[in-house]
C-alpha cells in the first residue's frame, strides 16, 4: 500500500500533533507510575480467554455433537462463526477505541465476551451455541486491538518490551495448552457440566477482570476523536468477510463456485477500501491511516506477521489431527503431547525481550524462525524415519519448535508497533490483529489442502510439516526487510 508525499507544513503539523499525543496518551512506565500495577493482569486475562476459546472448542466438538445432536454443518459453524466475527471486526474495533476510549471499548468487549460465554455454556440447541459463538467473536474483536494499543501507549522502553513479552507468553499458553485445558475440564466433568465447563469457566474470570477495569486501566484515545468512517467500515467488513468465509468453508466443501466468487469480490472490495482510505485522508478520518505504511517496521513487520501466522493455526490443526486420527489418542492424550511445545515456548517467550534487547528484534526473530524450521524438520524426520514408533518421538521436534515460537511472537509484535505514533495505535493494532487472523485462516486453507490431499495420515502430516518448515524459512527471509535494530 503506497502513500502520497506530504509538504513541509503538513509534516510539521503531524510532528507537533504526535508530540502532543505522546504527552497526553502515553504513560512511560520506566519513568512514571502512570501505568497501574494491575493493568497487565487485566488485559492479559482477556487475551488468555480469547486464545483459549479459539482452540478449546476443538476438544469440545465430539461432546457437543452428542449432547446437542449437532450435525456437521452446525459443528463447523461453532468454530467458524467465532473466527469469522473476530476477523471481520478487528479493524473497526481499533477505530472505536481511538474514538471512544480504549478502556471503555475494552470493558465493553470484556463484558460482552463474558455474557456470550454464559450463552455458550447454557446453549440449549446447536443454533443457540452458534449464535453465542458469533457474539463471542465480535466481543473478542472489540478487546484485541485495545489490548495492543493499551500496551503501546501505557508503557515505553524496556517496560514496553516486557509487556509485549508477557502478552506473547499469555497468547502462547492459551493457544498451546488450550487443548490440554479443555481435555482436563471435560474429563473432570465439574458439576456434571461436561463440555459446557469449557465456556462457563470464563464467567468468574471475566467478572473478576471486569471489576478491575476502571481501577487498573488508564483511559487513552486519539486526541481529535477521529470519525468512524462508515463507508470504510462497510467496505472492510464486507471485504474481510468475503475473504475469511471461503477460506474457512472452502476446504470442507471442495471449493465450490461461490467461494471463488467471494474471493474475487473480496479483492475488489479491498481495492475499493484502499482507494477510499486515500481519499478519506484529505476529506475526513480514514479508518486505516495510510501514513502507518510509511514506517518500514510497520509494513515489513506485517509481512513477517502474515508469514508467521500462516503457519501457527495450521500447524496446531494438523498436529491435533495427526495425534487423534493418525495415532488414535483422545483429546487429553493429545493435549499432553502439546505440552512439549509449551515447555519450549515457556523457556524462551519470557526471555525474548532480553534477547531482543541484546541482539535486536530482527536477529531475535531470525533465530526464532530458524529454530522453528529446525523443529519442524525434526518432526518430518520422526514421521518418515519411524512411522510406527512411539508418539513421543515427536517430542524433540515439538520442543525445538516451541523454543522458536517463543522468540518470534513478542519481538515481531513489538517491532510492528514500536514505530507507530500513539494517536494511531488503535488503527495499527486493528490492522495487526486482522493480519494475524487472516493469516491463520489462509494457512489452514492452504496446509489443509496438503494434508487432506494425502490419503495416508502419516504421509499427510509429514508433507504438512515439511511445507511449514519451508514457510518458516520464508519468514526468515522477510525479516531482512525489517530495520536492523528494534
Amino acid at each position: 500500500m503506497s502513500t502520497a508525499l506530504t509538504n513541509r507544513s503538513e509534516t510539521a503539523t503531524e510532528t507537533a500533533t504526535a508530540t502532543e499525543t505522546e504527552a497526553t496518551t502515553a504513560a512511560p512506565a520506566d519513568a512514571t507510575p502512570e501505568a497501574p500495577r494491575g493493568l497487565l493482569a487485566v488485559v492479559l486475562t482477556a487475551t488468555f480467554m480469547t486464545a483459549l476459546d479459539f482452540f478449546v472448542v476443538n476438544v469440545a466438538v465430539p461432546s457437543v455433537q452428542a449432547d446437542l445432536g449437532a450435525g456437521p454443518a452446525a459443528v463447523q459453524w461453532v468454530i467458524a462463526g467465532f473466527s469469522l466475527a473476530l476477523a471481520a471486526g478487528l479493524v473497526t474495533a481499533g477505530r472505536l477505541g481511538d474514538r471512544y476510549g480504549r478502556r471503555r471499548v475494552f470493558g465493553l468487549g470484556l463484558a460482552l465476551f463474558t455474557l456470550a460465554s454464559a450463552g455458550c455454556g447454557l446453549a440449549p440447541t446447536a443454533a443457540a451455541l452458534v449464535g453465542a459463538r458469533v457474539v463471542q467473536g465480535l466481543a473478542a474483536a472489540l478487546m484485541g486491538p485495545q489490548v495492543l494499543a493499551i500496551l503501546r501507549t501505557a508503557f515505553s522502553g524496556a517496560a514496553q518490551a516486557r509487556a509485549f513479552a508477557r502478552y506473547a507468553l499469555t497468547m502462547g499458553v492459551g493457544s498451546v495448552f488450550g487443548q490440554l485445558i479443555g481435555g482436563l475440564l471435560i474429563r473432570a466433568d465439574l458439576f456434571g457440566l461436561g463440555w459446557r465447563s469449557c465456556f462457563l469457566i470464563n464467567l468468574p474470570i471475566g467478572l473478576a477482570a471486569l471489576a478491575l477495569v476502571r481501577r487498573c486501566l488508564p483511559e487513552s484515545r486519539a486526541p481529535q476523536r477521529p470519525g468512524l468512517d462508515p463507508v470504510g467500515v462497510l467496505l472492510v467488513t464486507a471485504a474481510l468477510t468475503g475473504l475469511v468465509l471461503p477460506l474457512i468453508q472452502g476446504p470442507q466443501q471442495g471449493w465450490p463456485l461461490w467461494t471463488w466468487l467471494c474471493l474475487g469480490g473480496s479483492a475488489a472490495l479491498l481495492a475499493g477500501f484502499t482507494v477510499h482510505q486515500h481519499r478519506a485522508r484529505d476529506t475526513g478520518s480514514p479508518l486505516v491511516d495510510t501514513r502507518l505504511f510509511r514506517t518500514r517496521s510497520f509494513g515489513a513487520g506485517l509481512l513477517a506477521q502474515l508469514a508467521f501466522w500462516l503457519g501457527q493455526a495450521s500447524f496446531f490443526l494438523v498436529l491435533a489431527l495427526h495425534l487423534q486420527l493418525g495415532r488414535g489418542l483422545d483429546a487429553l492424550g493429545a493435549g499432553l503431547v502439546f505440552t512439549a511445545i509449551g515447555l519450549g515456548y515457556l523457556l524462551t517467550s519470557n526471555a525474548a525481550h532480553r534477547v531482543a534487547a541484546r541482539l535486536g528484534g530482527r536477529r531475535t526473530i531470525t533465530v526464532g524462525g530458524l529454530l522453528m524450521a529446525a523443529g519442524l524438520g525434526l518432526l518430518a524426520l520422526a514421521v518418515y524415519g519411524a512411522p510406527g514408533g512411539s508418539v513421543w518421538w515427536l517430542a524433540p521436534g515439538l520442543f525445538v519448535d516451541g523454543l522458536g515460537m517463543g522468540l518470534v511472537i513478542a519481538p515481531v509484535t513489538s517491532v510492528v508497533l514500536a514505530g507507530v505514533e500513539p494517536r494511531l495505535a488503535g488503527s495499527a493494532a486493528g490492522v495487526l490483529a486482522t493480519v494475524q487472523q487472516v493469516g491463520g485462516a489462509l494457512g489452514i486453507a492452504l496446509i489443509g489442502l496438503l494434508y487432506y490431499g494425502a490419503g495416508d495420515p502419516v504421509a499427510a502430516f509429514g508433507r504438512s510439516v515439511t511445507a511449514l518448515a519451508v514457510l518458516e524459512l520464508v519468514l526468515v527471509g522477510l525479516v531482512r526487510l525489517l530495520p536492523r535494530r528494534g
